[in-house]
């Protein structure tokens, strides 16, 4: 055989062999502003580049045209696997077509992009906000409720809400507990849900008895406007954001749902390079078939389970690496554990 077929077959046989474990993952956020996007990064970054792959990114700072044109940068720079965050759930339908027009698998990232061409991975979201209505419903049996959700365009805030109402539905029916205020958030941002709670506080003459957010960020807005008016009433969020759970080691916060981040960044990463290197979404370990969505469409998914941080069991959350005991404990109350 002469030299140029050689090298031939050595280019082609090298080609094949990087093609295998080589894979080039695009990630689009949604929005990097929110603390716990860091923590997710860096988890699927190193899983990525563990198997030998490039992790590439864009930030699409909340705007859903930025979004459509940062997958399409993504494709471009060679993404081989696609993970969206994504801004809005009607909105990112064109940038899946353009996907799927490419054969690009994609991973729908904590958020719901309800079309079977993209795999789901998420925490228990409605479990989520069951945890949260029942530790606030533990520490405030009845009385005036306000409800903070997140963003109106984020599917997630119909899961919380579902899972919250599960636990006091009953209880509002009866007249046990009245919901004063209900309200989404533009972004998830704090300082929009203070203002929304500022606004539900003026109403109710501050007749409010506990704070359902659908998470930390939130709370904290939430609980900076109840603080304003020297009120200090049971208040559950989600994230487990290293403020958050300062706040309940404090006794300013019921509960923070902590969703491991890194557990979540670290399935995303693996199962990014899975599909990249061919594997089915039906194959994907640990799938399991799902059509929770308001449009009922039945998809491949993976859920994982959360963790509860209460003033209980700090320590966990210590424990595992996630928060430094010095961070947790600052200012806490007495009878804190881990503190």
């Amino acid at each position: 055989m002469n030299k140029s077929i050689l090298a031939a077959v050595a280019l082609a046989a090298g080609f094949v062999a990087n093609s295998s474990w080589a894979q080039t993952i695009g990630v689009s956020w949604s929005n990097f502003q929110e603390e716990r996007w860091k923590t997710d990064e860096a988890a699927m970054k190193a899983a990525i580049e563990a198997a030998a792959g490039t992790y590439i990114s864009s930030d699409a700072q909340n705007s859903a045209a930025k979004q459509l044109t940062d997958v399409e940068a993504l494709i471009a720079q060679g993404a081989e696997a696609l993970v969206i965050l994504s801004v809005d759930k009607d909105a990112v339908g064109p940038a899946i077509d353009k996907a799927a027009a490419e054969g690009i698998p994609v991973l729908g990232y904590d958020r719901l992009i309800e079309d079977n061409r993209a795999f789901y991975l998420t925490f228990d979201n409605k479990g989520v906000g069951k945890i949260i209505a029942e530790q606030v419903k533990a520490a405030q049996p009845e009385g005036n409720y306000a409800i903070i959700k997140g963003d109106k365009g984020d599917p997630n805030a119909a899961f919380l809400l579902e899972g919250m109402m599960e636990v006091i539905g009953a209880d509002v029916d009866a007249g046990k507990i009245k919901i004063v205020g209900e309200t989404f958030t533009d972004g998830w941002k704090p300082d929009n849900a203070q203002k929304n709670m500022e606004q539900i506080l003026t109403a109710n003459n501050n007749a409010v008895d506990a704070v359902l957010c659908e998470n930390d960020g939130m709370a904290g807005g939430a609980i900076a406007a109840l603080a304003a008016q020297g009120l200090n009433v049971p208040v559950g969020g989600q994230d487990g954001d290293l403020a958050a759970i300062n706040r309940v080691a404090r006794g300013t916060q019921t509960v923070s749902v902590w969703k491991d981040s890194r557990q979540l960044g670290k399935a995303a990463g693996d199962i990014a390079v899975a599909m990249a290197k061919g594997t089915a979404m039906d194959a994907v370990e640990g799938a399991v078939k799902w059509s929770g969505g308001e449009k009922g469409v039945e998809m491949n998914a993976i859920f994982l389970a959360p963790t509860p941080i209460t003033k209980d069991n700090i320590g966990v959350a210590i424990e595992a690496g996630h928060i430094s005991k010095e961070q947790a404990c600052e200012g806490a109350m007495a009878g804190v554990n881990g503190c």
